[in-house]
């Protein structure tokens, strides 16, 4: 096991319990890991008004990945230290593909997030998940129409999500989007929905920005991460953890396996790996 000085960690699936707690045990194996010196970084596809505040609230996390790494933050500082996001012009084009099809869909921008009223009104019936649709109705900001408010903002957005229970349209959308527009990343981590980020808005990129800009080299971080869009800053950091409930492409791409998120899968790999050194 490589010296670790930098610890990364997914939220929902990954550090969190199925019914989004973080247990005594995670967060002890954190605060030991960072008194050894470990930055401790959540890295996240949520936004930062999202980030669940007992997140915020540790006294030792500095940094924070988010929105699948279009912006990175400086929690001290309160600055961004690492952005990329979609061309205003490109997400229109997106939106507007996408209104051709049988699907919803809400995007960031600026740190916050917005939808269609009529999408937001109807949108259980493009999601499932009970918790996602939760932070829809709680977080997305009702507009009367996506489109014509992005291009009054006159701002580049941070993500595009887009829903359906249809899964042969999901699977369809996440084969051939890249291919329909330039400079995108597309995305999962819900069975429901696909991301789309500008390019360089991945965990990865992120994950390397970050280290290069508190001097750490890459090969002295771990990851950890349970679904598509951790994938890359499982195969960027020198180890790469997926938890025992990931899906099998992460797994592929994963140093480790560890136990489920359900069974404080990301302290026993951080009680094994680095405390017991």
């Amino acid at each position: 096991m490589k010296d670790i000085k930098l610890i990364a960690f997914d939220l929902d699936g990954t550090l969190m319990t199925t019914d989004k707690r973080i247990t005594q045990r995670t967060y002890n194996a954190l605060k030991a890991a960072s008194d050894k010196g470990v930055a401790i970084v959540p890295a996240t596809g949520r936004f930062l008004k999202t980030v669940p505040q007992e997140i915020k609230d540790m006294p030792f996390v500095d940094y924070i990945i988010s929105i699948n790494g279009a912006y990175v933050f400086d929690v001290r500082n309160e600055k961004a230290i690492y952005r990329s996001e979609i061309p205003l012009q490109s997400a229109i084009n997106i939106l507007s593909y996408f209104d051709a099809l049988p699907v919803a869909y809400d995007c960031y921008m600026d740190n916050d997030s917005f939808i269609n009223s009529e999408m937001k009104d109807h949108i259980d019936e493009y999601v499932e998940d009970r918790f996602y649709l939760d932070m829809v109705w709680k977080f997305r900001n009702p507009v009367s129409e996506l489109k014509k408010y992005l291009l009054e903002q006159k701002k580049d957005v941070q993500k595009i999500m887009a829903y359906t229970k249809d899964q042969r349209i999901r699977k369809m959308l996440m084969s051939e989007l890249e291919s329909k527009f330039e400079g995108i990343i597309v995305t999962s981590s819900i069975k429901n929905n696909i991301e789309i980020n500008a390019s360089g808005a991945n965990k990865g990129d992120a994950l390397k920005a970050l280290a290069d800009y508190i001097g750490i080299d890459i090969e002295h971080t771990m990851s950890f991460g349970d679904s598509y869009n951790d994938i890359p800053m499982i195969r960027e950091a020198g180890t790469g953890v997926c938890m025992s409930n990931g899906n099998a492409e992460t797994k592929g791409s994963a140093d480790i396996i560890a136990p489920s998120n359900d069974e404080d899968g990301v302290a026993d790999i951080i009680e094994k790996n680095i405390l017991m050194h």
